[in-house]
């Protein structure tokens, strides 16, 4: 069995394919087979979300690139830019992975959350297609807490601002 406990740079050259869904990418420890059937254990830092395209650095040295499998998802298309806005608003509202593109929203299908995008008068239509949902806002690993938040590189206090009264 293969071992990987850590990400590597993009390669030209890999040793072999790691094909998976975007759940199972979202996990640190897997235990998994490679397209070529070899098996391989993933034991890397919590909170590792995988893309396709990453690749993965082998204990024994071999290079692994990650490819993101086809899944079942509803793709979101709508008439103009307030009625997307919405639906991304809905679909945010309820905690929802999603895949944002030029002029379409994608989420793993679910036929509640169709039907409730339908209500809102936006096209919905089922697709197969790799998963790459937006990684969220704090998917560089960084947590604000006390106050703090990050933006380019600086932290700001914002419970030492001086707060405006109206």
């Amino acid at each position: 069995m293969m071992f990987v406990h850590k990400c590597a740079p993009p390669a030209a050259q890999v040793d072999g394919t790691l094909t998976l869904p975007f759940e199972q990418r979202c996990k640190s420890r897997l235990r998994t087979t490679l397209v070529s059937g070899e098996e391989i254990g993933l034991f890397l830092e919590r909170g590792t979300i995988l893309r396709g395209g990453d690749c993965l650095a082998a204990d024994d040295g071999r290079v692994v690139r990650v490819q993101s499998a086809e899944e079942k998802l509803m793709e979101v298309r709508a008439r103009d830019a307030q009625s997307l806005a919405k639906a991304a608003y809905h679909l945010g509202n309820r905690h929802t992975p999603i895949q944002v593109g030029d002029g379409w929203l994608r989420f793993a299908a679910d036929h509640v959350l169709a039907e409730m995008l339908i209500g809102l008068g936006v096209e919905v239509s089922a697709l197969d297609a790799p998963f790459e949902p937006e990684p969220g806002a704090y998917a560089a690993g960084h947590h604000p807490h006390s106050g703090e938040a990050k933006h380019a590189g600086v932290i700001h206090d914002f419970a030492a601002r001086p707060r405006k009264h109206s």
